[in-house]
């Protein structure tokens, strides 16, 4: 028995005493079951709906009347249905941007919907997104800006109160809620009740982050949480939703802070040895402003460049965050509803008929020989089945053998994140004239790796994993 257990050793098999074979051993860190879940999201939606809308800004000053906040025609089941048809599996309202306004009735400050003719102070946006988006079965999230340019407090300890105070009502009135979002947008000029002036802050201890989250945790301990430096979810960097062709969903948080300066590039391509798992959501807006302006109704983004970004995005293994202003009624504008509508048919049309669903399937090496880790566990469409290989090796292939000569414009391929990402390095052969052409490469895989094929004809197809952190554990390949 102990020569055999000491024999399969060397073969870089996992072998338990009742003689099966073992799933590999996860490379940490890992996602939590929340993140893992969070992933499989894919493309979430931003509502930015506020003071500003009104005020025809994007950043308000905090000085607006809450007399000028009153939506004529809102409909938050309207905005809801809208990202529903369209895919989207969450939504972030955001309930107080840097104006301080509040869309919910807060008891802590009267600049709030309260305070308006929106049904005449008696409206609570926030309370209605989350009850479209239950109707709808979108998870529901909330932002609440860390600064106030309207509060006379904001700079002083009583501040972080008043803070924890709002987060506290968010988190405990509105149902469960799945992601919340701190802005980096730490400090300035502002009317600050009643003069305006000039309050900075020190990002990194000012608002006492750990001690905040703490209490927010204990309230919604399923909750995510976003900021520059997470600790959950990270800001990817830019507001353009260009993840990095390199994207580790790992990162070293220690020195990082929401708003901290020149750390553009680390959040876009994360870091391989990073020693926490905190996955990248990248935003971007479907108009050039986040808010809701008259003036770039010609310039929402067409179906062509949201599935740029959703390549640039989701297909780099990052989260999509799609901005959706609504307009001054309270709806979501027709231009963005056609623009979102021509996207979800150029991904039916470009990513959603899998080549590979019946194909044959072959695999330089399978961990143990046991069905459970076969190549064919890539095209189950189930994220809870992987191929995988032996301990200890690091790199193989899988043959996809499609049956026929067909025209490939996309590939797609994902791991098993539960396990740790490992990919270092892959390419993508075609069989062309006799021989395999290298048509692609890459680094990273991540949750999705999307990658053009650019027309080509064949009727074979081979991903070449060439290294890894440990044996490769790839869950999901599909070709368009």
């Amino acid at each position: 028995m102990k020569s055999s257990i000491f024999i399969f050793f060397l073969l870089g098999i996992n072998i338990s005493l009742n003689g099966q074979v073992k799933p590999p051993e996860p490379v940490f860190p890992i996602p939590t079951k929340q993140q893992w879940e969070w992933h499989q999201m894919e493309m979430n939606a931003f509502i930015h709906f506020s003071i500003n809308t009104f005020t025809d800004k994007e950043w308000g000053y905090g000085d607006e009347s809450a007399q000028i906040f009153n939506p004529t025609e809102m409909n938050a089941d309207q905005w809801i249905w809208v990202l529903k048809e369209n895919n989207f599996k969450g939504v972030i309202i955001t309930a107080k941007h840097h104006d301080g306004f509040c869309l919910w009735p807060s008891r802590y400050t009267l600049h709030s919907v309260k305070s308006s003719p929106y049904l005449s102070g008696k409206g609570d946006v926030v309370r209605d997104v989350a009850l479209a988006a239950r109707k709808y079965q979108l998870k529901f999230g909330i932002y609440l800006s860390p600064w106030d340019r309207n509060r006379q407090d904001y700079g002083t300890p009583d501040y972080i109160t008043y803070y924890r105070n709002q987060l506290h009502e968010l988190l405990t009135n509105y149902g469960p809620v799945f992601e919340m979002w701190f802005d980096g947008a730490n400090g300035g000029e502002g009317y600050y009740g009643g003069t305006n002036g000039l309050r900075l802050v020190d990002k990194k201890v000012y608002y006492k982050w750990p001690e905040t989250l703490e209490m927010a945790h204990k309230i919604q301990p399923d909750m995510l949480f976003f900021s520059d430096a997470g600790p959950d979810i990270r800001w990817l960097g830019n507001e353009r939703a260009v993840a990095g062709e390199t994207n580790w969903n790992t990162i070293s948080n220690d020195t990082l802070y929401a708003g901290k300066a020149g750390i553009g590039e680390l959040l876009s391509t994360g870091s391989e040895n990073g020693t926490k798992w905190i996955p990248a959501e990248a935003d971007v807006s479907i108009r050039p402003g986040w808010f809701y302006h008259s003036s770039e109704d010609s310039l929402v983004k067409t179906p062509e460049q949201l599935f740029d970004i959703y390549l640039t995005s989701v297909g780099r293994g990052a989260v999509l965050l799609l901005n959706v202003p609504p307009d001054r009624r309270g709806l979501i504008a027709q231009e963005d509803q056609e623009a979102l509508r021509g996207f979800t048919e150029l991904l039916k049309q470009r990513l959603g008929i899998n080549l590979a669903a019946n194909a044959d399937i072959v695999a330089s090496n399978v961990r143990g020989k046991d069905k459970r880790f076969m190549p064919e566990m890539m095209l189950d469409d189930n994220a809870e089945t992987y191929w995988c290989t032996d301990d200890g090796i690091k790199a193989g292939e899988v043959e996809i053998r499609l049956g026929r000569q067909e025209v490939l414009n996309y590939i797609s391929i994902g791991e098993y994140l539960p396990l740790g990402q490992r990919v270092r390095s892959f390419e993508v052969d075609l069989w062309e004239s006799g021989r395999w052409n290298v048509v692609a490469r890459g680094t990273t895989i991540g949750y999705k790796r999307i990658l053009p094929l650019d027309g080509h004809k064949t009727d074979k197809i081979r991903i070449k994993i060439l290294d890894s952190k440990a044996c490769p554990v790839i869950n999901t390949v599909k070709i368009f």
